[in-house]
């Protein structure tokens, strides 16, 4: 299937219902999961969650697909339109999210940091600089030291915009 990428919203808790309908009905279904472990009053629960949670995504080529009878699938609520039209998501963006997913669409954790390893900053206002390391948690927020104007400053960051330094 060569068609493009839309987004679909599915009902709540349907993730399962839908994505086997859908398949059933020849589309293919992209539904990245996250490990989420919450605390509910003193136990910790770990679940596995869709990423973006009510929806996913799926591949129609618009010209050959009879891609009305989405919204009227098992478990899901609608496909994603505007004026009438599927609203089409950037084939870069599935793709990157598809290579840091396993074969079940669950995310891979990310490259092992460590504190006090040096990283370069990807992208943002301070692009290109390098910084080491201070502490990260498991919302996949990262501290890093760097230098700025003779000083010792901490600035948080995303995971996507740092690089592992060799």
């Amino acid at each position: 299937m060569t068609g493009s990428w839309y987004i679909v919203q599915f009902k709540s808790n349907s993730h399962r219902v839908a994505t086997r309908n859908l398949k059933q009905q020849g589309f293919k279904t992209f539904l990245p999961l996250q490990v989420r472990t919450r605390k509910s009053r003193t136990k910790f629960s770990t679940n596995i969650e869709p990423l973006f949670p009510g929806y996913m995504f799926v591949s129609i080529d618009l010209g050959k697909e009879p891609w009305h009878k989405i919204n009227s699938t098992l478990g899901v609520s609608r496909l994603i339109c505007q004026d009438g039209i599927p609203m089409k998501v950037p084939k870069e963006i599935v793709s990157a999210l598809m290579s840091r997913c396993d074969s079940s669409g669950q995310l891979l954790p990310p490259e092992a940091l460590a504190s006090g390893d040096s990283v370069r900053i990807l992208s943002g206002a301070l692009a290109n600089f390098i910084a080491t390391v201070e502490t990260f948690d498991s919302e996949q927020r990262i501290w890093v030291l760097m230098e700025i104007m003779g000083q010792v400053t901490r600035v948080q960051v995303a995971l996507d915009q740092i690089k592992l330094q060799n």
